[in-house]
C-alpha cells in the first residue's frame, strides 16, 4: 500500500500556492489567498521537517483554518465598509423623509411622481396636482406619500 502513496513533496505546494493565488487574481473577493499563503507555509515546512505526506496534508488543513480565520478578522473588505451612498442600487429609499410637489394628481390613491427625470409610481390619498407630499414609506418600487 505505501507503494501506492505519492510523496507530495514540498514543491507541490508551492505549485499549489502558486495556483491558488492565481485563482484569488481571477475570482472575486478574497478568499483563495488564504488558502495559497497555507500552502506555501506547507511547503517552507516540508522543505524544512521533510514531513510524511499525512503530516502535509494535516498541516495544510490546519494552516488553512488558521488562515481563513485571522483573514477574516483582519480583513474588512469593501462589502464591510460603510458606503458613502446606501442608496445606490435602492434609490427609492433615498426619498423617505424628503417632500415633493406633485406634478399630476393622485386619483383613487395611486399616482405618478417625477423625481430628478425619473417617473415613480406612488400611493397615498386623493390629492390635486401641485400639492406638497412626503415619502413616508415604500412597498417594492412604489413610494407611500401623505400630504405635507
Amino acid at each position: 500500500m505505501e507503494d501506492f502513496i505519492p510523496l507530495l513533496g514540498n514543491w507541490v505546494w508551492f505549485v499549489a500556492a502558486g495556483i491558488l493565488l492565481l485563482l484569488e487574481l481571477l475570482s472575486p473577493g478574497v478568499f483563495f489567498i488564504w488558502l495559497g499563503i497555507a500552502a506555501a507555509l506547507t511547503g517552507i515546512a516540508d522543505n524544512v521537517q521533510n514531513l510524511p505526506w499525512q503530516g502535509e496534508l494535516a498541516l495544510f488543513a490546519v494552516l488553512s483554518v488558521v488562515s481563513v480565520a485571522i483573514g477574516r478578522r483582519f480583513y474588512h473588505g469593501p462589502a464591510m465598509e460603510p458606503a458613502d451612498n446606501p442608496h445606490l442600487n435602492r434609490r427609492q429609499y433615498g426619498y423617505v423623509g424628503r417632500s415633493f410637489t406633485l406634478g399630476q394628481p393622485i386619483v383613487n390613491g395611486r399616482g405618478k411622481l417625477t423625481i430628478e427625470d425619473t417617473v415613480w409610481q406612488i400611493e397615498g390619498p386623493d390629492m390635486a396636482a401641485g400639492t406638497r407630499v412626503k415619502v413616508t414609506a415604500v412597498s417594492d418600487m412604489t413610494l407611500v406619500v401623505e400630504g405635507n
